[in-house]
């Protein structure tokens, strides 16, 4: 699913214009990585949290040649799914694969 098709459908399921929806997507969007960028961490309940986390430098090796490769110290974002998020997930494709195996 694309950011266009994300809109498309708030745009639908809400009644606003497509154009509108894709200007609330985006910002939301460029508000949560504004927030990353100054290290803040973002709580959305009952969706998950976003945040950075800090990876430590370290010696990696390259798979297809085996040479050494030092890895500095970076900070790589984060998301956290909600316990309600993942449970709506996995009840919803659990019964949707436990249906399909009856109708076999």
């Amino acid at each position: 699913m694309t950011r266009a098709d994300i809109a498309s459908k708030i745009a639908s399921a809400t009644g606003l214009s497509k154009v509108e929806t894709e200007a609330v997507v985006e910002g939301f969007i460029l508000c949560v990585i504004e927030a990353l960028k100054e290290n803040e961490s973002i709580e959305i309940r009952g969706f998950g949290t976003f945040k950075v986390k800090e990876r430590q430098p370290r010696t990696a090796r390259n798979p297809k040649t085996g040479a050494k490769v030092e890895l500095a110290r970076r900070f790589v974002p984060m998301f956290k799914v909600s316990k309600e998020f993942k449970k709506a997930v996995n009840d919803s494709l659990t019964e949707k694969y436990n249906n399909r195996e009856i109708n076999k």
